[in-house]
């Protein structure tokens, strides 16, 4: 299986924004062998927003490319179709939900097999889940000091658009995302222009 294995700090301070979500991530971002001295181009400002979806989700090219052809037959416009399609991938909800402090936490976790979707094992991280789904840790891996200490210091207060239920180290997906609720700085107005070329 392929993953996307790029340094993490380097990768947020190019695309001037915190795709990893680490603390420490932009702290060297405007040192002075950081500047940028020469003006980006229209395609190059498409090309930054691209690569910011494929960082914030941690995904590969075709499978961008595969979200996108799902996006454009969605209803609605198709950017916005196009994160909140991303937003209900597996290893995504897993890491909003506060299970995992990174992305590629919790694509590890998932392909580990330590959850469960509506009771069934899953671990596919791309898995679409449905609205009124529920995601939980399994009872082997509730011992985890880890995942413990991320679930309850972690994302305590979740989106709108999910519940967690900290008892049962579970969450849910309780209605689809709306563009305007989920937190990544992307114009995916770009995104689409530099696919629809």
């Amino acid at each position: 299986m392929a993953t996307r294995r790029n340094p993490r700090f380097k990768e947020c301070r190019r695309l001037g924004v915190n795709v990893c979500g680490h603390p420490k991530a932009m702290n060297r971002a405007n040192d002075p062998a950081f500047k940028k001295t020469k003006k980006t181009s229209e395609y190059g400002l498409q090309l930054i927003e691209k690569q910011k979806v494929k960082a914030y989700y941690g995904i590969l090219e075709r499978q961008l490319v595969r979200y996108f052809d799902l996006a454009s037959k969605a209803e609605g416009k198709t950017g916005a179709a196009l994160i909140s399609i991303l937003e209900c991938r597996l290893d995504n909800l897993v890491y909003r939900l506060g299970f995992a402090n990174s992305i590629r936490m919790a694509r590890q976790m998932v392909t580990h097999r330590h959850f469960l979707v509506d009771g069934k094992r899953v671990n596919i991280p791309s898995y679409n889940v449905k609205v009124g789904s529920t995601i939980s840790l399994i009872e082997k891996s509730r011992k985890n000091e880890q995942f413990k200490k991320c679930f309850f210091d972690y994302n305590a207060a979740p989106l709108d658009y999910l519940e967690r239920d900290v008892d049962n180290f579970s969450g849910k997906l309780v209605s689809y995302p709306q563009r305007e609720k989920i937190p990544v700085e992307i114009n995916e107005q770009m995104v689409v222009e530099y696919y629809s070329k």
